[in-house]
């Protein structure tokens, strides 16, 4: 792949990561007690509309201690 390509996608990834995580932080603040010490099973969806591609990751996160 080319550069372009790749500076493009990186940076796109970097931007997904940041916010998701700042995302989470915020749910998880939002649910208080609620996640505490709690296994939680988290789902990323990335879709691609115009080439039909659909990638799901599955996993599981920790909530914080109380």
């Amino acid at each position: 792949m080319d550069d372009e390509f790749n500076m493009s996608l990186r940076k796109f990834l970097k931007q997904v990561g940041v916010t998701s995580q700042q995302a989470i932080e915020d749910a998880i603040r939002s649910a208080g007690a609620a996640a505490h010490g709690k296994q939680l099973n988290v789902k990323m969806v990335l879709t691609i509309d115009e080439i039909g591609m659909t990638h799901t990751v599955d996993g599981k996160i920790k909530g914080p201690a109380a």
